[in-house]
C-alpha cells in the first residue's frame, strides 16, 4: 500500500485555460482514484499533435490538462482494480481496453466499445466528475490521460503495464504516435517480404510506418513527404526512395506508379491530408494493393476516387492506434524496443515530467 494512498496530493501541473493561450505551471489537486481507477506518478511526458490540435482548438473544455504520450510509475489502486500494483511500470493510454465488449473479445478489432478514446469528455467514467481540481474547482481531463501533471488518474483498461526495465524516457512514445504508426503496417497493411511500401508523411509516425514495413523485409520503401530534409532522417528506417510532393505538377500517385511499374503493394498514409489519402489509395498496384489510411483529415474532407479504383481489386483500410488493443499488446511492443527489433525516430522528444512542470 502507498503511503500516499487515499490522500489528495498536491503537485504541479501545465494548465490550459484558453484556447491557444500559454499554459501555466501551476499547483493542483488530485484526488485519489476511485473503482477501477489508478493513479500514476508521470515520469516522462512527450508532446504530440493532437495535444496541440486540442489545444488550439474552440472546445468548451476549459480549464484543462493535456497530454496524453507518456509513462509513469503506479502510486495507488482504486476499489477493483486486480491487474495492477503499486510500484508497477505503466504507460497510460488514450484508448482502452475493458475485456468485455465485443471489440476486446474480438481478434480484429481494438476500438472497446467502453473506453475508446472520447475527446469532449473531461470527466471520469465512474462518477461523472474530475479528479483535478484548483481550490476546489474541477479542471477538465484530456482523452483520460492528462499526462502534463505530476500525479493523474487514468482508468485501469487504459493502463499497460510494461517490463520494469525498460527506460521510461523512450518508451514513453509508445503509448501513441510510433505504435499508432508501427501498428499500421505490421498489422494493417502487413505487407510481405520482398514487396513494395509507400508511406506518405516522414514525421515521427511516419517513421515508424518505414519502421514496420523495414521490419517485415519490404525491399523497397518509398517516402512521400514535402520536406527533403527529412530524407537522411529516414534512411535509418529503411526508406529507399524520397519522392518530394513540392517538386512534381501532376499526381503524385501518377509519379509513384511509373517508378514501380504499376503501383505499390502497400502504402501507409500518416498526415491526414485528404490529398494524400486519395494519392496513398490511387497509387497501390491493381489486384493487390492495400492502403491504409492513419492521419486523421479535417471534419470536413470529403474522399474521392473513381469507383474503377476499387473494382480493380485495390483496398481501402483505416486503423485506430495501429491496430494494438494496449493493455494486451504494448506490453510485447515494449519488448521489440528492449530486443532492439525496432528503433526509434528523434523526431519525437520526451520530457522528464518534473522537468516540464517546474521550468
Amino acid at each position: 500500500m502507498s503511503s500516499t494512498a487515499g490522500l489528495i496530493l498536491t503537485c504541479k501541473a501545465a494548465v490550459a485555460w484558453e484556447a491557444g493561450k500559454p499554459l501555466i505551471i501551476q499547483d493542483v489537486e488530485v484526488a485519489p482514484p476511485k473503482t477501477m481507477e489508478v493513479r500514476i506518478k508521470i515520469k516522462y511526458t512527450s508532446l504530440c499533435r493532437t495535444d496541440l490540435y486540442f489545444w488550439e482548438s474552440k472546445t468548451p473544455l476549459f480549464p484543462r490538462i493535456f497530454g496524453h504520450e507518456a509513462a509513469g510509475v503506479v502510486e495507488s489502486l482504486g476499489e477493483g482494480v486486480s491487474d495492477l500494483e503499486v510500484g508497477d511500470h505503466v504507460l497510460p493510454v488514450f484508448t482502452g481496453e475493458c475485456g468485455d465488449c465485443r471489440h476486446c473479445r474480438s481478434d480484429v478489432s481494438n476500438m472497446c466499445d467502453l473506453l475508446r478514446i472520447n475527446s469532449v469528455r473531461g470527466v471520469m467514467l465512474a462518477d461523472g466528475q474530475s479528479r483535478f481540481s484548483i481550490n476546489g474547482e474541477p479542471v477538465n481531463h484530456f482523452l483520460g490521460t492528462s499526462t502534463f501533471s505530476e500525479y493523474t488518474v487514468v482508468h485501469s483498461g487504459c493502463v499497460a503495464k510494461i517490463n520494469p526495465l525498460a527506460p521510461l524516457d523512450k518508451v514513453c512514445i509508445l503509448s501513441c504516435g510510433v505504435s499508432t504508426g508501427l501498428g499500421a503496417t505490421l498489422n494493417v497493411a502487413k505487407p510481405e517480404r520482398g514487396s513494395s511500401v509507400a508511406v506518405f508523411g516522414l514525421g515521427a509516425v511516419g517513421l515508424a510506418a518505414a519502421e514496420g514495413a523495414r521490419i517485415a523485409g519490404a525491399s523497397r520503401i518509398i517516402g512521400v513527404d514535402r520536406s527533403s530534409k527529412r530524407f537522411e532522417e529516414a534512411k535509418k528506417f529503411g526508406v529507399t526512395d524520397f519522392v518530394n510532393t513540392s517538386e512534381h505538377d501532376r499526381p503524385i500517385q501518377e509519379v509513384i506508379a511509373e517508378m514501380t511499374n504499376g503501383g505499390v503493394d502497400r502504402s501507409v498514409e500518416c498526415t491526414g491530408n485528404i490529398d494524400n489519402m486519395i494519392s496513398a489509395f490511387e497509387c497501390v498496384h491493381d489486384g493487390w494493393g492495400v492502403a491504409v489510411l492513419v492521419g486523421v483529415p479535417s471534419k470536413d474532407a470529403v474522399f474521392m476516387t473513381k469507383p474503377i479504383n476499387v473494382l480493380n481489386e485495390r483496398t481501402l483500410k483505416g486503423t485506430f492506434f495501429g491496430n494494438y488493443k494496449p493493455r494486451t499488446d504494448l506490453p510485447s511492443v515494449v519488448d521489440m524496443y528492449m530486443n532492439k527489433v525496432i528503433r526509434f525516430s528523434s523526431s519525437r522528444t520526451s520530457f522528464r515530467c518534473v522537468i516540464i512542470i517546474r521550468c
